[in-house]
């Protein structure tokens, strides 16, 4: 895994990019994230898409519900960046659509996007 931090209005950051999965379940979810705060001191995580296991974009698993819930209970504000237009599923992209209407999940395309909303909340 490969972590740079970002600051932007006065908000760190920490953007993350690994080329395998790294949220496979609930409990390896909660270990990035307990890791990216205790080695960043970031409370605000972006994830590049290709670190998530495909079965989180698959709703009926309820992976994704899981993970997000295990992030807003430890108070960490989290983004997953990257291209989600393969995705035809109408049940997820209501879900992206209404994550990023709030202030503590977002999908972006870009980890500067990712950035932009993270230290906007």
């Amino acid at each position: 895994m490969n972590a740079k931090i970002m600051r932007q209005n006065g908000v760190s950051v920490a953007v993350l990019q690994s080329e395998t999965p790294l949220i496979t379940n609930v409990q390896s979810a909660l270990d990035l994230a307990m890791t990216a705060r205790y080695e960043t001191g970031c409370d605000r995580v972006a994830l590049n898409k290709g670190a998530v296991c495909e079965d989180f974009f698959v709703l009926s698993t309820r992976l994704a519900g899981e993970v997000l819930q295990k992030f807003i209970n430890y108070q960490i504000k989290f983004a997953i960046y990257g291209d989600f237009s393969g995705y035809t599923s109408k049940p997820l992209r209501d879900f992206i659509r209404e994550s990023n209407r709030g202030h503590d999940i977002f999908f972006t395309e870009t980890a500067e996007q990712a950035v932009d909303r993270l230290s906007a909340v």
